[in-house]
Parts: C-alpha cells; sequence; structure tokens
C-alpha cells in the first residue's frame, strides 16, 4: 500500500525527513475498528505547520507518542473521507459499502467519549490520527476505531472530505456563544476562515470577513458565506466594522490566520464585552495587547477541533445549509502532493482554498 509520508526531505525539519512516497502494509481491521478506502483527504493549515514549523502533534523521532506509540515519520492526513470496506467484530451500524468521514482522535482507552463529556477533545495526550500516528488520510487505505467513524449518506465524497474542517468551524461557533441576529467578523478567508463563515451563516449571523487576498474575497462573496468582505490593506477594518454595526463594533470574531496583526485588528473591532475565538494553530508564540483585553472586557477563547460536532455539522451538509462544493479548488495525487499540494498552499496560497488528495491518482 502506498502513503504520503512527510514531511519530507528538503523539509526545515530534519528530524522528519522521508521519501515522498512509502510503501506500507496494509492495516489490519482488528475486533471493534473498520477498514475504510480513502476517497479523498485534505491538506489542512496544521499539516502545513508540521511541515513549516513543527514538530507540533508529531511525535518526533525517537520519542513515540504516549497513546500510539508511533513517532515520526508517520502518514499525515486527517480531513478524510471514504468508503467501508471492512468492519471488524462487535461493529454496529457500519457495513461494507457505506460512505464515512472520520474524527480523528487518538485518546486514552480510559476517556469517557460519549455526548456525556464535552471535554474528551482536551483529556490528556490528545492527539490526532494522521498527526500522531495510527494510519493517516493521505494513503490508500486505514483502519479506524468505530468510535471515530461517521457515515455520511449520500453526501459527495469530496465533499465529505471537508466534514472535518468544517466541524472545526461548528465547534468554533459553539464556543463563541453566536446566535442568530449577531454580528460576527472573521480574520482571514482561509480554509477554516472560510468554512467558519459557512456555519455563521447557516445559524443566522450576520458575517464580516477580512482577506487581503482578492480570490479568496471573491470565494467568500461566490459561496455567499459572507454578507461584507473587507481588505485590510485599503481599509480600515475595525473603523468599517463599527460603520456596519451602528457604531457597536463585532459581536463576536473568530481569528483563523494565526497571524499577530490580524489578531490585534479583531481586539479593536469587537465590541465591549465581546468575544473573540482563537481556531487557528500557532507555529510560534503571539502577544496581546492587555489593556484592550481589559478595558474593553474581552472575552479571549480558544478552541481546538470538535467535540461531539461530527453528526451535527453532517446534518448541516445534508440538510442544504451548507454547501461544501465552492471550497475545493482542485484534486490532486499523492505524486503531487508536495509540488502541487504543500508548495502551493506555503508560497500561493491565495490561488487556494481548499486541495484534496486522492490517493487513487
Amino acid at each position: 500500500m502506498r502513503r504520503g509520508r512527510g514531511p519530507w526531505s528538503g523539509s526545515v525539519l530534519p528530524h522528519l525527513l522521508g521519501e515522498p512516497q512509502a510503501t506500507i502494509a496494509e492495516p489490519t481491521v482488528r475486533p471493534g475498528t473498520v477498514g475504510i478506502d480513502v476517497a479523498y483527504c485534505g491538506i489542512c493549515g496544521t499539516d502545513l505547520h508540521e511541515y513549516l514549523d513543527g514538530p507540533i502533534f508529531v511525535p518526533p523521532a525517537g520519542h513515540p507518542h504516549p497513546i500510539s506509540g508511533e513517532s515520526a515519520p508517520v502518514t499525515l492526513g486527517h480531513e478524510m473521507s471514504g468508503v467501508v470496506y471492512a468492519v471488524g467484530d462487535g461493529v454496529e451500524g457500519l457495513k461494507p459499502g457505506d460512505r464515512v468521514v472520520v474524527e480523528p482522535y487518538i485518546l486514552r482507552p480510559d476517556v469517557d467519549t460519549s455526548e456525556n463529556n464535552p471535554t474528551y477533545h482536551v483529556s490528556p495526550d490528545m492527539n490526532f490520527i494522521g498527526l500522531g500516528g495510527r494510519g493517516g488520510g493521505l494513503a490508500e487505505k486505514i483502519v479506524v476505531e468505530r468510535r471515530w467513524v461517521h457515515p455520511v449518506g449520500d453526501v459527495p465524497l469530496d465533499q465529505a472530505a471537508l466534514i472535518e474542517p468544517l466541524s472545526v468551524g461548528y465547534h468554533a461557533f459553539q464556543r463563541s456563544g453566536a446566535k442568530a441576529g449577531d454580528f460576527a467578523l472573521v480574520g482571514g478567508a482561509g480554509p477554516i476562515g472560510l468554512l467558519t463563515c459557512a456555519v455563521l451563516k447557516a445559524m443566522g449571523v450576520e458575517v464580516a470577513v477580512s482577506e487581503l487576498s482578492s480570490l479568496r474575497r471573491q470565494k467568500a462573496l461566490d459561496a455567499k458565506v459572507a454578507d461584507h468582505v473587507i481588505d485590510p490593506s485599503a481599509t480600515d477594518v475595525a473603523e468599517e466594522v463599527r460603520r456596519l454595526t451602528g457604531g457597536k463594533g463585532a459581536d463576536v470574531a473568530f481569528e483563523a490566520t494565526s497571524v499577530n496583526v490580524v489578531l490585534d485588528t479583531l481586539f479593536d473591532a469587537v465590541k465591549p464585552g465581546g468575544v473573540i475565538t482563537v481556531i487557528s494553530i500557532w507555529g510560534k508564540p503571539a502577544s496581546i495587547d492587555m489593556q484592550k483585553l481589559v478595558l474593553k472586557e474581552v472575552d479571549l477563547r480558544g478552541t481546538i477541533a470538535y467535540v461531539n460536532s461530527h453528526p451535527q455539522t453532517i446534518k448541516l451538509v445534508q440538510e442544504g445549509r451548507i454547501d461544501l462544493a465552492p471550497f475545493i479548488t482542485r484534486t490532486i495525487g499523492l505524486d503531487d502532493l508536495v509540488g502541487e499540494g504543500f508548495e502551493t498552499l506555503i508560497h500561493h496560497n491565495e490561488t487556494a482554498v481548499k486541495i484534496l488528495v486522492d490517493p487513487r491518482l
């Protein structure tokens, strides 16, 4: 079985060197697990952070993760969709041929992952399939514990590969406390920013997005996930938000860039007592103007991934309240993962939103 392994030679991460392609043994379907033929896997900003700034979630070589027991090099890819090809003993509710997505958690076996535990995603040693080990979507097959496999019905498999990042936006929406009728400012119209906009619009929130790339601003408008787009190189974002809100400021704001100037802008643009939710993964420390946080009584919140979010997110897509097709920029094969995938998103990210990898190409 082929896999795309990374980061790769030429990366700034000598401890994670590996060949762009490697052959590994086909994973074994064990009791309680599901074998999935990967259809599509998205390239995530977190993958790019690992490539450029890591290790972050990837366990360094020689330092195995305490749950998976694996260390670099690992197979990347956690935004995946596919078709079930086998189910292990004891698996219920799934059968071969079902279309599915993966909620890609690696958690301790004693963690309560039911709806009764809203914090399983921040339990000790939490990591992600496709980052902390246990295979990844940048391969032809993967075997996953039943708990983390979600059926998607007739959702097209290329669009289904965006369910995972859409769930990130859904959880960020929940963390923010936003409600219908609120005004939200989203800093950054990359994949997570745009998908967060999509969730907010589906929930009845008025959305403005700040983005340097004209192509991404246009994507927000064409996909109808933003009511207002702002070019921060030409317009004072905070002033424009106050104009749009009758001088009040945004009720909620979302940081989706890991760029400090964007975070600074959100502090200026939210109303007194407003909420800023930080979604992006930061490769290095940020600075915060504590005086603005204190004097405006801003509520700064973090959000990581999702918790019991996939069923609700899948339902939004199945009901037609969110259309994921506009966000798929292109599909590539494993052989083009570095040159047309990673390098494009690092050096020409204004030209792409979500690049999918089809391991069958």
